[in-house]
């Protein structure tokens, strides 16, 4: 069953790629990559292995490992193009130019009593500069966690806007047999298991500050809404346990009210709920079923799903209003909103052609929507990254279901890992 049109019934039943054109930025005398442009080449970047300053010359497992953990969290954004290192053994004095390199990156590191001393620098091939140096200390065990800042420092630099490679995903993940909320780093390779009700988990959320999880499960009979915190410093606890749905939520931008959808009087509707779970204010009133709400980043405005008009389609309400208008009008199934970080378009799902696609549309009345998927397949539950410039979602092929990311703009679609399993539902966290 197709798990947009499953979720729906769950409701009635309980730049080439991101583009890289370089302009010059006035302020700050700096020059970022125009990631709005299209056509643009992707920017060429070459990271040799990182070398051992206190054993100079040696080459080094740990090194290599270093350097191609920064290279796939630099390639991950969509804007770098990584000139392997097969092509200059990893060494650190080639002819970049003749390479083709526009940047590379030079990382060296030594062992202390009290961890590992990193240094990384960012040098242009052209003008012969370093852009960029740093320097971090910390254990082995933090070693991923060191290479990612500096890559967002590295995005930053290059983009004026920090890079993601910190950023967290929540998905559900059925690996055990069992839907259960899952938790995973942007490269996939460190996987964390959030629940264990060993029952059905969907619709996980993260809060605004990253720093919890919300999510519904069925293990005590009902559809209740649970709340974790992922630093494991307080329990688990429950959020909304009223007889029926408690679906949702959509958290308010400062993270202490949220939009549920609640079947308490019967028909599914939209309310607003503080941090305890106290209903505020009841936002619909049986106009058809009301849905995945999802809050604009400038708290004024919801959007939500909706079947008052015969099928699923996406409507905008006023908070202060409560006016409500439609949005979507192409397409026969138009669901799953998800809004922009800058809060100027809606990721969603269509069904199209027998097919679901991702759309994004602006929020100015009679926009044209924008297909960003098109291949075979159903692709579902978009969510936007924090920088705004890549959509994750979840691709039916057969009996099966993975993550999936691709740039706003259509291209570098790509599975973002493979875990075993099957997985729904993904959520990307705000930037650490």
């Amino acid at each position: 069953m197709n798990t947009i049109r499953s979720t729906f019934s769950l409701f009635l039943g309980v730049f080439l790629i991101l583009c890289c054109t370089v302009q010059s930025v006035q302020a700050e005398a700096k020059v970022y990559l125009d990631i709005t442009a299209s056509g643009s080449r992707k920017i060429n970047m070459a990271v040799p292995w990182f070398t051992n300053s206190s054993q100079s010359g040696e080459s080094q497992t740990f090194g290599r490992e270093l350097a191609d953990t920064l290279e796939k969290a630099l390639e991950f954004h969509g804007i770098i193009s990584i000139i392997t290192n097969q092509s200059y053994s990893g060494a650190r004095t080639p002819d970049w130019k003749q390479l083709g390199a526009d940047y590379t990156i030079l990382g060296s590191y030594s062992m202390s009593p009290s961890g590992v001393n990193f240094e990384m620098r960012l040098l242009d091939v052209v003008g012969g500069d370093m852009i960029l140096g740093k320097q971090y200390t910390g254990t082995t065990e933090q070693r991923q966690e060191i290479i990612f800042k500096f890559c967002d420092s590295v995005i930053k630099e290059l983009t004026g806007e920090q890079g993601i490679a910190s950023s967290q995903i929540a998905f559900i993940g059925d690996s055990t047999g069992v839907k259960e909320a899952y938790l995973t780093n942007i490269l996939g390779d460190k996987v964390r298991q959030v629940t264990r009700h060993k029952n059905l988990v969907v619709s996980p959320r993260f809060t605004p500050n990253g720093q919890s999880l919300s999510y519904v499960s069925y293990h005590k009979g009902n559809q209740n809404l649970y709340i974790t915190d992922l630093n494991q410093s307080t329990s688990t606890q429950v959020l909304s346990r009223k007889k029926g749905m408690n679906l949702g939520p959509a958290w308010s931008p400062d993270g202490q009210r949220m939009i549920l959808t609640l079947s308490q009087d019967g028909n599914p509707d939209l309310y607003l709920l503080d941090r305890q779970g106290n209903i505020l204010e009841q936002l619909t009133r049986r106009a058809g079923i009301n849905v995945s709400a999802a809050w604009s980043p400038d708290g004024r405005t919801i959007a939500f799903v909706s079947d008052r008009s015969g099928r699923p389609q996406i409507y905008l309400m006023d908070l202060n209003t409560k006016n409500v208008k439609r949005l979507t009008f192409k397409g026969t199934e138009n669901a799953e909103p998800s809004w922009s970080p800058k809060g100027d378009l809606l990721a969603y799902s269509s069904l199209t052609n027998g097919s679901y696609q991702i759309y994004t549309i602006a929020l100015q009345e009679g926009a044209t929507p924008f297909q960003v998927t098109k291949d075979s397949g159903h692709h579902e539950s978009p969510d936007w990254s924090p920088d705004g410039r890549q959509l994750i979602f979840s691709k039916r092929v057969g009996n099966s279901q993975n993550i999936f990311a691709v740039l706003k703009n259509g291209s570098y679609q790509r599975q973002i890992f493979s875990i075993k399993g099957n997985q729904t539902s993904p959520r990307w966290s705000s930037k650490k």
